[in-house]
């Protein structure tokens, strides 16, 4: 059994930051994927193009499918995701069902959200805020963080829910 740790926060949260210090952090190694992953190292086509529509579905069940590889093969996981789609949850809760998930929740303040998309420059202006706005309705997490904390301290926070017993599955996988 795999540990994924599956950080969920809308765009500009401070997934990708937190993730980096929770690898560095971690005593085991974990492989950090995220569809910026595939879409940065260059393995995808811009989501600009106007042929994104046709392709999207496919390219996120092969994202989805990748990481069940990657946890069926035996590498612990932390992935970077934003849950916006229905139906991808469930698909998800499919595939990752033999491993130990924790579901962590990132919330940072709106206005911090639209500064770092801002700063960023690779973003629609106005969608972190819209994803903040809805991605978190219903769910529940087995760990919620700030992403006004520092990373560090986040990491830690993540390695400490870690460290304890499982003592019940995943909030990810009801509902």
């Amino acid at each position: 059994m795999s540990v994924i740790v599956l950080l969920h926060g809308a765009s500009s949260s401070g997934k990708t930051t937190l993730a980096k210090a929770l690898q560095a952090q971690a005593p085991a190694p974990f492989l950090r994927l995220s569809f910026d992953t595939y879409r940065d190292g260059g393995a995808l086509p811009p989501p600009d193009r106007r042929d994104w529509p046709q392709i999207r579905a496919a390219v996120f069940e092969g994202l989805h499918r990748s990481l069940a590889g990657f946890a069926d093969s035996g590498c612990n996981l932390i992935v970077e995701h934003i849950l916006d789609t229905p139906g991808w949850r469930r698909r998800l809760q499919t595939l990752l069902c033999a491993h130990q998930v924790l579901f962590v929740g990132l919330f940072t303040p709106t206005d911090l959200l639209a500064r770092r998309e801002r700063a960023r420059g690779d973003r629609r202006i106005g969608s972190a805020a819209e994803d903040a706005a809805r991605i978190h309705a219903g769910l529940r997490y087995d760990l919620t963080l700030d992403g006004t904390a520092a990373p560090e301290t986040n990491a830690r926070h993540v390695l400490g829910a870690l460290a304890e017993p499982c003592a019940a599955r995943s909030a990810f996988f009801t509902g």
